[in-house]
């Protein structure tokens, strides 16, 4: 697997396969007789920077990318042998911000122990990973070789938090770097581990003054966050303030990990009202324009969640982050990302508003015109961004006729995808309205006449 990708269910594969499958309309059945769920679609950073170093370990050549051809061959003969219908991969609101691919991550044995190293931890033999989003952290600089001792889960609990409310940083350091590496790969131990005595003791280090303390206990953090019932109880803990404080202050692979943990917590609908109300969506914000790629990435995903909801879609409005945002899609940098945050935004009037103000019309259409889009999920999250701004009525219809936009939507409304062309449409026929209320023209002097004359006699 040389480019792995996670997908909303959970499961891992190569880009290229998710591509194929989602341009031929095809779901696969699993071996285990699941069905995956392409809506959302994260960079498996971890797997592939493991198996990167699994074949640098054992001197084997790196995996190489399928092609898109061969992927889709595979896919139309698996679709020749299967009964399945095909059915629609995305829905409006949540796919299409990447194009990812298809090829389940297996590998064979569970690694025995971890490495210190400044790259991520080499493995003495192939390991079979649980697939986790990109958020999820992986070994860094400040990780030591950590061995495990055969103990009951109660035990392990115990001799972690002890440790953790140690005086001596260096039992605290060796603390959070064990959690971390057993949260890793260990969906149980996430499960039991996550309990509000060890959050409590977690707390405090994620604000520790000592790098490797705060890097590490925030990145066990995110692995504890990773399973869905850990979201809401991390939350209630009173871990999000000192998440925010990292994001304002922290290291930057402290302010990596702690992006990640918010894309994390914010999947989970009963953290976002919180989340925006204890104050992530600035920081959150700024961190957009961070000089690490995956922290834009996780920063983005983030307010995309968070924006799901009313109460953060207004805070954000107020916080100007609309023309944050729209400068990000003119740069080109996470339009596909940004794109579905300013799709949520044009939900609400008040978002709406604001892009119009900020000259969202214009720039859609000229992103359009000029192909700038590198997928086609970025042209129907476009394409959607500028029918939510279509029900402001003749505001909208001025603006898009001063844009030229109706030969840029003739345009997609033949040649684009379908969910495009059904967008288009619509928008065309606004604006055709706009067209059909001009024909009628009404002459104002004869109008102002008739109503002077009809005073006049009535005065005498």
């Amino acid at each position: 697997m040389a480019d792995p990708v996670i997908v909303s269910s959970g499961h891992t594969f190569e880009r290229n396969s998710v591509q194929a499958c989602r341009n031929l309309g095809f779901k696969p059945t699993l071996s285990d007789g699941s069905v995956p769920d392409f809506s959302t679609v994260i960079q498996n950073i971890a797997i592939k920077f493991t198996i990167l170093n699994w074949c640098d370990k054992f001197s084997i050549d790196c995996p190489k990318p399928l092609p898109l051809d061969d992927a889709e061959n595979l896919v139309r003969t698996l679709m020749a042998n299967s009964d399945e219908s095909i059915s629609e991969l995305a829905d409006d609101s949540d796919s299409n911000y990447m194009k990812l691919t298809h090829a389940e991550t297996e590998l064979t044995q569970r690694p025995t122990h971890f490495y210190s190293s400044s790259d991520d931890s080499l493995l003495t033999t192939p390991l079979q990973l649980a697939t986790r989003p990109s958020f999820c952290s992986s070994p860094s600089s400040s990780e030591i070789e950590i061995v495990n001792p055969n103990s009951t889960e109660e035990e392990e609990e115990e001799d972690i938090i002890v440790k953790l409310k140690s005086p001596q940083v260096f039992e605290q350091e060796e603390a959070v770097i064990s959690l971390r590496n057993i949260t890793r790969t260990n969906e149980e131990s996430r499960v039991s581990l996550c309990t509000p005595r060890l959050l409590s003791a977690l707390r405090s280090l994620i604000a520790s003054r000592y790098a490797a303390v705060q890097i590490n206990s925030v990145a066990a953090l995110v692995n504890l966050s990773l399973e869905k019932t850990n979201k809401v109880k991390i939350v209630r803990a009173g871990i999000v303030p000192s998440l925010i404080d990292v994001l304002k202050g922290g290291s930057p692979e402290s302010q990596e990990h702690a992006a990640g943990a918010f894309f994390s917590l914010a999947v989970d609908d009963n953290n976002k009202t919180a989340i925006g109300a204890l104050g992530a969506l600035p920081p959150l914000l700024h961190l957009l324009r961070s000089s690490s790629e995956r922290t834009r990435h996780d920063a983005a995903m983030a307010l995309y969640h968070l924006s799901l909801v009313q109460s953060n879609r207004s805070k954000l409005v107020k916080l100007g982050s609309v023309q944050t945002l729209l400068g990000l899609v003119r740069s080109g940098d996470l339009m596909g990302r940004v794109l579905l945050v300013l799709c949520n935004l044009g939900t609400c009037n008040e978002g709406r508003v604001a892009m119009l103000d900020a000259g969202a019309v214009g720039v859609f259409v000229d992103m359009l015109r000029d192909d700038e889009l590198n997928s086609t999920g970025t042209l129907e999250n476009c394409i959607a961004a500028l029918y939510s701004l279509s029900h402001c009525g003749l505001r909208f219809k001025g603006l898009a006729k001063e844009a030229q936009a109706m030969e840029v939507l003739n345009k997609i409304e033949r040649t684009g995808t379908e969910r495009a062309r059904v967008k288009a449409k619509r928008i065309l026929q606004v604006m055709k309205e706009r067209n059909q209320q001009e024909e009628v023209e009404i002459n104002w002097e004869k109008v102002l006449d008739l109503g002077f004359s009809r005073a006049r006699t009535q005065i005498l």
